[in-house]
Order: structure tokens, then C-alpha cells, then sequence
């Protein structure tokens, strides 16, 4: 994988990168990355909800004059797990739809070179045939649990397509399947897997109490660490040439089940309390596995960090910034 490459023809003038959602999961994971690789020709900006309101157009116009960005990875984004999903999928689809059309549509007015925006597997036809690949994102409807999130992300590839047409913009959006790393959000009630298992083992390990997972553990995920994703979220905006999606995802083979992640959690924290699975919640999508057949076409050496040394960083990470981590 060639980090390092050109970005412009022109590499003498210096890119001014910025990140919106940039302290987050993926945007903490982007930073470090780009720290321990330092490029001259780069100056990199991460942004925060703190620095503007992204839903208001006039907020967007006034960040984007203030730091004149040429190259933008859009991660700012209204997330949650599942439960949160189900209960406001219309707050999931306004904030999204008006975050995406404020950002990119200031891009396209101020000439910003190239935009990568994050998408989600979560935005792929409910019924579908596996694995999914980029070609299949409009094929159907998105799983009832999350329909709001999921449309306003296939939004985006709508946009980029259609910017890209009426105007030959360079904008592409990348779609990660399950990340987790440090940094993570471990609040209980909005969590994903990972980061909720690893909060809820601590407090079992910490309270002697016994842990209780949601659901029958059965269903399937590709977990990508999130400093995995930020290598390959760089080289998208600095090597990868389509307006076309593309996955970003460990292997097929790599697919592990809720109670495998679980287990590796557990093992990470040396717990060793009693399990119950609480059958009585909602497994969600039981799998959405992705090829990253295209990805492999480009980096076809690419080496993914192994879940189970991946998920040990992260556990190590939460337990060492318990304090101040987001819960």
C-alpha cells in the first residue's frame, strides 16, 4: 500500500485537509496515522461538532472560510446502535440529509478538490444476496431497524454521482463495515458491539456482576480496526481514482460472530464472571457480510491488524481512559 503517493499533479502547493467529525472514532484513528506520517505537502484540520453546526448552512459557509479547505473526508455524522436507530429514524434521516447537502454542496462551491465521505454496510438492501458489493446499494430497500441513517447515507453516492456529472467533480465515499479502536463511543444506550461489550465487561469484571449480552450472539460481522481504516481512508483520498464507492473491509474469512467478539472482549479483560445472553432483545441484521474484492484489487497486500491483538489495544485503551472516555 502506498501511502505516500501523489495526491495532485501539482505537489508544491500544499493540500489543506479537513475533517469534519475529526475527534471521533475514525477521526482520532486518521490523526494518529497522519502524525506518525508526517507529509510536508499536507496540512491536516480536524474538526468537531463544538466548531460548527453542520445542519446550518450559514455555519458550514463560515467554516469552510475560515479554513479554506482544498481536500475534505466528510465523517461528521448522527450515529447510534441499534435501539437509538429504532426510535428516531426520522432525527437519523433529517440530520444526516442536512449535514451531507451542506457540506458537499459548500465543497462544490468553493472548489474543493476532492471529497471522501463515509458511508456505512448498514445502507445495503435488507434482502439481498451475499456477499454485497458496491454495485448493490440501490438494489432495495435498507434493514426497517435503521431505514432513516441508511437512505441519507446512499444519499451521498447519489450526490457524488451527480456532482461529478454536471460538474466533473472528484467526490467518492468509502464504506467501512464495523469499526471499533480506541476512541470509541462506550455509552450503553447508543453504543455499537464492540465498545458496548467492552463497557458492559468492565463494569461485570468491576461490580462482580454477571454480563449480559443483547440477543442470541448468532449474528455475523467484519469488524475493521479503526487505525486500519484510517490508512486506507488516506489512501482513498490520496490514490484512489473512481466517483464509485468502494468497501473498505477485512476479508470475508475474517467474519466473526457476536459471541466470538464477545469472547474475545472477555478474554482481553480477563473476566471470568457468568455470560447470559438476553434473548429477549433484538438480534438486528443477522449479517451483511461485504467482499472487499475491489479493495483487494488496489491493495491486494494490504495486512489488517488481527481482531483478537485489535480488540486488546482497544480494551487496554478503555480500561487505561476510563475517566475520560465517551460513556
Amino acid at each position: 500500500m502506498t501511502l505516500n503517493g501523489p495526491m495532485d499533479a501539482d505537489s508544491s502547493v500544499p493540500k489543506v485537509i479537513m475533517v469534519t467529525g475529526g475527534t471521533g472514532l475514525v477521526g482520532r484513528a486518521i490523526q494518529k496515522v497522519v502524525e506518525e506520517e508526517k507529509r510536508k505537502d499536507e496540512r491536516w484540520i480536524f474538526l468537531s461538532s463544538k466548531d460548527a453546526d453542520l445542519t446550518s448552512r450559514e455555519d458550514t459557509k463560515r467554516l469552510f472560510e475560515a479554513h479554506k479547505p482544498t481536500h475534505v473526508i466528510h465523517l461528521a455524522a448522527m450515529v447510534g446502535g441499534l435501539f437509538k436507530n429504532l426510535k428516531y429514524n426520522l432525527d437519523f434521516w433529517r440530520n444526516n440529509t442536512l449535514m451531507n447537502d451542506n457540506v458537499i454542496h459548500t465543497c462544490h462551491e468553493t472548489g474543493v478538490k476532492k471529497v471522501v465521505s463515509c458511508l456505512s454496510t448498514c445502507i445495503f438492501p435488507d434482502k439481498t444476496s451475499y456477499p454485497i458489493d458496491e454495485t448493490m446499494i440501490h438494489n432495495g430497500p435498507p434493514h426497517s431497524s435503521n431505514f432513516g441513517y441508511a437512505y441519507a447515507k446512499r444519499m451521498i453516492d447519489v450526490q457524488n454521482r451527480g456532482y461529478n456529472q454536471q460538474y466533473g467533480h472528484n467526490f467518492t465515499s468509502v464504506i467501512p463495515t464495523n469499526v471499533f479502536g480506541p476512541h470509541d463511543n462506550y455509552n450503553l444506550e447508543d453504543s455499537h458491539v464492540i465498545p458496548g461489550l467492552i463497557h458492559k465487561v468492565h463494569i461485570a469484571k468491576r461490580d462482580g456482576t454477571p454480563l449480559t449480552i443483547w440477543g442470541t450472539g448468532k449474528p455475523l460481522r467484519q469488524f475493521i480496526f479503526s487505525y486500519d481504516l484510517a490508512r486506507l481512508m488516506i489512501w482513498t483520498l490520496r490514490e484512489y481514482p473512481e466517483i464509485d464507492p468502494i468497501i473498505l473491509s477485512v476479508d470475508e474469512q475474517a467474519e466473526i460472530s457476536i459471541k466470538e467478539a464477545a469472547e474475545l472482549v472477555v478474554e482481553a479483560m480477563d473476566f471470568r464472571g457468568q455470560i447470559i445472553y438476553d434473548t429477549t432483545k433484538s438480534d438486528g441484521q443477522f449479517k451483511k457480510t461485504a467482499s472487499n474484492e475491489k479493495l483487494r484489487r488496489y491493495l491486494p497486500d494490504f495486512q489488517f491488524t488481527p481482531v483478537k491483538a485489535a480488540i486488546k489495544e482497544s480494551c487496554d485503551w478503555f480500561v487505561q481512559n476510563y475517566e475520560t472516555a465517551r460513556k
